[in-house]
C-alpha cells in the first residue's frame, strides 16, 4: 500500500453501475494535482463490478471505498458517507468535502474553484441556473422538468439558491458536522433539496458558482418517476410539517 499525503480535501463519489466511467474520472481528478486531495467511492454493490474497480484504484490513488450491501438510493449514500467521514475515517487534517456524480456530468475542473470559494463560504453549490451556468444535451421536456422542480422547491421552501437539486457541492467540514445533526428522510435526489433547506435553516453562508452540466457520456440515467414523486411530496412535508430539520436546529 502506497503512503499518501495527509488528506485535507475529500471528494465523495456515489456509484451504481459506473464501472465504465470510474477509472477515467478518478484519473482526471487526480491529474488536477491538488495537494491533499483524496476520494471516497460509495458503491451500492454494483452488479457491473464497480466496487471491485474501486478497490483496485485504491491501490494506486488516495482513495477509500465504502461498500454498501445493496442499492438504497442516492440520499442514503450521501448520508452514510457523511457519517462515515465524520465518525469512522480518521483524517485530522480534513477541511473540505466535495460530492459529485460519477458519470462525467460534473466537470472535475470546477473543483479548484469550489475549494477557493470555501475559504469564504460554509458551502458551495455548483449551479446550472446562475449566470454562466448551463445544461448541454438535454431535451426540452427534461429542461422544463428540472427548472420547474427548482422553481417549485425554491418557492415552497423560501430558498434563494437557484439550483437546489444540484449534486455537485462542497462543504467545510464544520458545516458537515452541523448537517450531521439533522435527521434527513429522503432516500433519492430529494435529499439534495433537504440539504439546501437545512443550510438555510442553519444560517450557513452559501454561494453558487456556475457549472456546465453535461448529459452522462456512458451508461444509463438513474432518474425515475418514483424519484420525481418523492421530491414533490418531500418539499410539501418540509414546508408544512414540523420537520426534523426544525427540530434539530
Amino acid at each position: 500500500m502506497q503512503q499518501f499525503t495527509p488528506l485535507s480535501i475529500l471528494v465523495v463519489i456515489p456509484t451504481y453501475n459506473e464501472r465504465i466511467n470510474l477509472e477515467a474520472l478518478v484519473s482526471k481528478i487526480h491529474a488536477l494535482g491538488i495537494h491533499g486531495l483524496g476520494l471516497l467511492v460509495v458503491d451500492d454493490n454494483s452488479p457491473d463490478g464497480t466496487g471491485k474497480v474501486a478497490d483496485v484504484l485504491a491501490e494506486k490513488y488516495p482513495l477509500t471505498v465504502l461498500h454498501r450491501k445493496e442499492k438504497q438510493g442516492l440520499g442514503t449514500a450521501y448520508a452514510e458517507a457523511f457519517r462515515y467521514i465524520l465518525y469512522e475515517l480518521h483524517f485530522p487534517s480534513l477541511q473540505y468535502i466535495i460530492h459529485m456524480d460519477a458519470d462525467f456530468s460534473h466537470d472535475p475542473g470546477v473543483i479548484p474553484k469550489m475549494i477557493e470559494a470555501l475559504k469564504s463560504y460554509d458551502a458551495v453549490i455548483g449551479s446550472r441556473y446562475v449566470r454562466g451556468g448551463m445544461i448541454e444535451e438535454w431535451n426540452f421536456l427534461r429542461r422544463i422538468l428540472s427548472r420547474g422542480a427548482n422553481w417549485y422547491a425554491r418557492t415552497i421552501l423560501g430558498l434563494s439558491y437557484r439550483d437546489v437539486t444540484s449534486g455537485f457541492r462542497a462543504y467545510r467540514v464544520e458545516t458537515l458536522r452541523r448537517l450531521a445533526n439533522v435527521s434527513f428522510s429522503s432516500i433519492g435526489y430529494a435529499f439534495l433539496v433537504e440539504v439546501s433547506y437545512a443550510l438555510r435553516k442553519l444560517d450557513c453562508k452559501v454561494t453558487e458558482i456556475p457549472i456546465v452540466f453535461i448529459e452522462r457520456r456512458e451508461g444509463n440515467s438513474k432518474m425515475a418517476l418514483g424519484i420525481i414523486a418523492e421530491s414533490f411530496f418531500n418539499v410539501l412535508r418540509l414546508r408544512f410539517h414540523n420537520s426534523d430539520i426544525d427540530a434539530n436546529v
